[in-house]
């Protein structure tokens, strides 16, 4: 049996979210009346990959929160989590990773989500919205649609990495022209 200390998160004097091993986000919402702070009143985070250290976030608030088309947010050597924004009508484009499993979350939104083992019979279709979690086998097409009326905004994880370290695009023109390089 392992050991594991209890870490209580409130020991960093109420500014726990800003040490940065553990954090972005608070923990908690409230002021310091205990009220509920609404979305615009947290602060907005730029993001980077905390990659190879120890990391917690609030991925469903990092999610919604993210304006770019791809940001890495976490890679290591046997995974990577990025955060991806759609515009209305945009989809993340035909894609297939031979040796990557990838897992997607959708945090906000409406969709269409398609697979297949080959480029022309894409004959795995379904819906997806808010709180829809997709698997997709390595070696398998794929496409993700928004078609909704706001931004979808999701999280993907991939395994192993298929980003390099840090990788931000913040459209989808700089996502192709980086892998084109």
């Amino acid at each position: 049996m392992y050991y594991v200390p209890y870490v209580n998160p409130y020991h960093f004097h109420h500014h726990h979210y800003q040490h940065p091993y553990y954090m972005d986000f608070p923990m908690h919402y409230g002021n310091h009346w205990g009220y509920y702070q609404t979305p615009m009143f947290r602060k907005q985070t730029e993001f980077r990959d905390h990659g190879k250290r120890p990391y917690v976030v609030n991925i469903n608030e990092a999610a919604k929160q993210n304006n770019t088309y791809r940001t890495a947010i976490w890679t290591g050597n046997h995974l990577q989590v990025t955060l991806m924004s759609l515009h209305v009508g945009e989809d993340i484009g035909l894609e297939i990773h031979p040796n990557v499993d990838q897992f997607l979350r959708i945090e906000q939104g409406h969709g269409i989500v398609q697979m297949g083992n080959k480029k022309d019979n894409l004959n795995f279709v379904r819906q997806v919205n808010d709180d829809s979690a997709i698997f997709i086998p390595a070696g398998t097409w794929h496409n993700v649609t928004n078609t909704g009326n706001i931004p979808l905004k999701l999280y993907s994880i991939y395994a192993p990495p298929n980003h390099p370290f840090g990788t931000v695009h913040k459209t989808k023109k700089d996502a192709m022209a980086a892998e084109h390089h």
